[in-house]
C-alpha cells in the first residue's frame, strides 16, 4: 500500500473514530446529584373496615401504630428538587395478631413515585409511602417522651 492509499484511509477512520467519540460524550447520561436522605417519613394509610384515610409521619427507627399495624422506617431518600422525582424509603411492617403476637409482613422498598408496586396490602389495612421529608409537626421522638413523663 502507498503512502497516499495509507492517508486516504486513515482520514475517513480518524473522523469515524471522532464521531464515534462525540456520540459517546452526548450520549452518556448526566450526571445524578446524591440523592438526599430524610429524618421523617410520610405514609399513607387506609381502613378498608371504615373508608377512612389517614397520613402520618414518622422519624427514622422510630415506630407507629396504624390500626393493627407497626410501621418502621429505617432510611427516607429523595432525589433533589431539579431532577425527576424519586422518593424511597425502606421500611419493616409489622402485624399485631388477634392472640398479641407480633410478625413481620413486609421488609423492603417503598416508592412514593408507584404507590402499588410495594405498598403493604393487608386484609383490613392499606399502607404506603408518600414522601420523605426534612421537617414535621409532629415532635421528635425524645421530646415526645419528655412530654409524657
Amino acid at each position: 500500500m502507498t503512502n497516499a492509499m495509507r492517508q486516504r484511509w486513515a482520514r475517513p477512520a480518524a473522523a469515524a473514530a471522532t464521531a464515534l467519540g462525540l456520540f459517546t460524550l452526548l450520549a452518556a447520561p448526566p450526571a445524578l446529584a446524591e440523592r438526599i436522605s430524610h429524618p421523617v417519613a410520610e405514609f399513607t394509610g387506609i381502613d378498608k373496615i371504615t373508608g377512612r384515610i389517614i397520613s402520618f409521619d414518622v422519624y427514622m427507627d422510630e415506630t407507629v401504630q396504624f390500626g393493627a399495624l407497626q410501621v418502621t422506617p429505617r432510611v427516607c431518600y429523595a432525589s433533589p428538587e431539579t431532577e425527576e422525582p424519586k422518593t424511597d424509603a425502606f421500611v419493616e411492617v409489622d402485624e399485631i395478631t388477634l392472640d398479641r403476637k407480633i410478625r413481620r409482613i413486609f421488609t423492603g422498598w417503598m416508592f412514593a413515585e408507584s404507590p402499588g408496586l410495594n405498598a403493604v396490602e393487608h386484609a383490613v389495612y392499606d399502607v404506603w409511602l408518600k414522601s420523605c421529608k426534612q421537617e414535621t409537626d409532629v415532635p421528635p421522638p425524645e421530646e415526645a417522651a419528655a412530654q409524657e413523663s
